[in-house]
């Protein structure tokens, strides 16, 4: 195996129900937000052929809500949940109706830490309900990034450091008059990044009604980023439900140089990595894991993998090779699966996962070309930034 890339074996993993998954009322919040509609679920049997294996499911979160990526999920649901403990809620139909209900919170503002679209996300759902939004990045954002932050009417600010200590500054604002949307959590800091993880569900419903619509059995693998691991807790807690009948296998992936899971994997409780965290998968480049993912996370991944910036540029041409504009990050976990199963340890990877001929595989794509000008130099042409 190269210095570049490994991969952790989690014999440990368990398949018994762990975390507590929300039902579909996130997904019944989501239904009423303007713009609504189920992602794509789309088949690609050229990536399937490639692997040696028997479907690869690609379900693509480049467009979702209005935005470029799947965090708009989380980040509404955990806005409306929290805006429940001040106001009555109940009778709304349309964005605009609950806006009007939420007038006498003025002024409020959200506060979030971002490499980029949970950000955004925080700040349209503050433009939508008539709010302020004060986004901090760490240094190294990319220009494209924070400029499709400010364009939803957002204050940035850009913190000198790492992502961990961004999620810091914007925590100093926590108020009566501020509510902080992190997806991250820390000791008193739980209930947002909860109903965070709990938002990401509604990816998960999605997939499961439309395999039923096509009579397919599940996923026997699902491969999911991890940052500070809210996405892939969410993951494991859906597919870890009791009465499933059926429990895939559940790959995580990290960058190499943001690998704070594995890294807490291997140490057995949660470290913190040293940055700097610059790996062109921006959106996964954390040093410390969520809190509140680590117990569900490190119980229910199977197989950590860490990948370098190559993986995920091949990862992406390959998308691309099958119609799916996939940034760095969103092909990610392409990226971790090639790794997995051609890398150096792809046998025992394979062996330790059972995988043959037959099998099924569910990756994500958690993002588009939110950073355009990379996406062209990468793939090799431009796909137009969703605006």
């Amino acid at each position: 195996m190269s210095a570049q890339s490994s991969i952790f074996y989690n014999s440990a993993a368990s398949e018994s129900s762990i975390g507590n998954p929300p039902g579909r009322d996130p997904l019944d919040f989501h239904r009423r937000l303007s713009g609504y509609e189920p992602t794509a679920l789309i088949d690609a049997p050229a990536l399937a052929e490639n692997l040696g294996i028997g479907r690869v499911w690609v379900k693509d979160e480049s467009s979702r809500l209005g935005l470029p990526a799947f965090k708009i999920l989380g980040a509404s649901w955990a806005i409306y949940s929290e805006l429940q403990k001040r106001a009555d809620l109940d009778r709304w139909n349309t964005i605009d109706e609950l806006a009007a209900l939420l007038e006498g919170l003025q002024p409020m503002t959200l506060s979030a830490a971002t490499d980029g679209n949970h950000g955004r996300a925080v700040a349209r759902m503050a433009a939508l309900l008539g709010f302020d939004a004060t986004i901090y990045v760490p240094a190294g954002t990319s220009q494209a990034r924070i400029d499709a932050i400010t364009s939803e009417d957002a204050s940035v600010t850009v913190v000198d450091g790492t992502y961990d200590e961004a999620v810091a500054r914007s925590a100093e604002d926590a108020g009566e008059r501020c509510l902080v949307i992190s997806d991250t959590s820390w000791t008193g800091y739980e209930d947002v990044p909860r109903r965070v993880i709990d938002g990401y569900s509604t990816i998960l419903w999605e997939v499961d009604d439309q395999l039923a619509k096509q009579s397919e059995a599940g996923p026997d693998i699902v491969v999911v980023q991890i940052g500070v691991g809210a996405l892939a807790s969410a993951v494991v807690s859906h597919y870890r439900q009791s009465g499933r009948g059926h429990y895939p296998r559940i790959v995580g992936v990290e960058p190499t140089v943001a690998n704070c899971m594995l890294a807490s994997m291997r140490a057995g409780e949660i470290v913190t990595i040293p940055g700097p965290q610059d790996s062109i998968m921006a959106g996964l480049n954390c040093g410390t894991p969520s809190m509140l993912a680590w117990p569900v996370v490190s119980a229910g991944v199977d197989v950590f993998v860490e990948i370098d910036d190559d993986r995920a540029r091949e990862a992406m041409r390959s998308l691309a090779g099958v119609g799916v504009v996939a940034g760095e990050t969103g092909a990610a976990g392409l990226g971790g699966l090639i790794e997995l199963l051609v890398g150096p340890e792809a046998e025992q990877g394979r062996e330790f996962l059972g995988v043959n001929a037959e099998t099924r595989v569910l990756l994500f794509v958690t993002e588009g070309a939110t950073d355009p000008e990379s996406y062209a130099e990468i793939v090799g042409r431009q796909d137009e930034p969703l605006q």
